[in-house]
């Protein structure tokens, strides 16, 4: 511990009584929120804990006493730049605090998807009364690339379904809830068994591009594709080009590879598409989730334990 009194310095969204429940679980500590992001790095070179989203290279530089930085986010790769890797500032995330929403919302496209939703929606807007044969999920295969809190939490949803559920996983300890689990090694054919893929894994170098026109020619014709993650991990050109030519039936796409998704792509036109401006887990559970989290990392700061969602900067996540 320094001399002075532990100094937390946070910016981003804060809730009713957060700065009270940080001061509860942090006594005699100086706590300081920043709507500003501007003012939330100018006072981290007093900063022993910061909390943020995203932080500076220069920020960085300047925060001489700062020991451990916990990102609201999931996913923290806004973090992830070189500076901080190359620094012994200890990095956590709020993994797992958007599970429940993010599976929602990818069984929502998986069903909006499946039962042609937009054409029943445009039948509604002209008062026309449309009927169409349209699929059901039962008996088929969902595989989920990812099978962290995100994955694991769909996998379950999608079991009530009466879906058969795999997943691709760069570990080797089996997971509860999936049918089968493959190897990264074995990606062509975990994609040759999916009726639909949901993208649930974060973006890494291993992830990065990892869905090129090769996967996409080895995915099972005729599947629906869901990214509720990040962008990125599949390549924008090979998936348009499986779009065109039916490999891909239908895309639900959350997560982007530019955000905001710039008004000229493609993406937006396209008819077997639906797009949401990466949401999914936007919800005031997911940021009470993160908040509790944070608390209980204080609470293990303080005491000297290790800290939960620790991120390993080399592997991304």
């Amino acid at each position: 511990m320094s001399a002075s009194p532990l100094t937390i310095v946070m910016t981003g969204p804060t809730a009713p009584g957060l700065l009270d429940e940080v001061r509860a679980a942090a006594p005699g500590a100086e706590v300081r929120h920043h709507d500003s992001q501007a003012e939330f790095e100018a006072d981290l070179a007093v900063a022993d804990v910061a909390a943020t989203v995203r932080l500076s290279p220069a920020a960085l530089a300047s925060a001489g006493r700062l020991r451990w930085v916990q990102s609201w986010a999931a996913g923290p790769d806004a973090l992830l730049f070189p500076e901080m890797l190359a620094s012994p500032v200890v990095l956590t995330c709020a993994r797992g605090n958007g599970a429940v929403p993010l599976a929602e919302h990818a069984m929502m496209l998986i069903l909006m998807l499946d039962r042609d939703v937009r054409r029943a929606l445009a039948a509604q807007a002209v008062r026309r009364w449309d009927r169409f044969p349209h699929g059901e999920l039962a008996g088929r295969t969902l595989g989920i690339l990812g099978t962290g809190h995100a994955g694991q939490a769909l996998a379950v949803r999608a079991r009530a379904f009466g879906m058969r559920v795999i997943g691709l996983r760069r570990g080797d300890a089996p997971v509860a809830g999936f049918d089968a689990l493959y190897r990264p090694a074995a990606l062509h054919a975990f994609l040759g068994a999916c009726d639909f893929l949901v993208v649930t894994a974060p973006l890494t170098p291993e992830t990065e591009g990892m869905l090129d026109a090769a996967a996409f020619a080895a995915l099972k014709p005729g599947a629906v594709y869901v990214c509720i993650s990040r962008g990125g991990i599949a390549s924008d050109e090979a998936l348009l080009a499986a779009l065109a030519d039916g490999r891909v039936a239908a895309a639900g796409l959350d997560a982007h590879s530019i955000e905001p998704l710039p008004p000229d792509s493609p993406f937006w036109g396209l008819p077997n598409v639906i797009i949401t401006p990466h949401h999914g887990a936007v919800t005031a559970g997911t940021r009470r989730r993160g908040v509790e989290i944070f608390l209980d990392n204080l609470g293990r700061f303080l005491r000297g334990e290790p800290l939960r969602n620790l991120v390993d900067k080399a592997a991304g996540y």
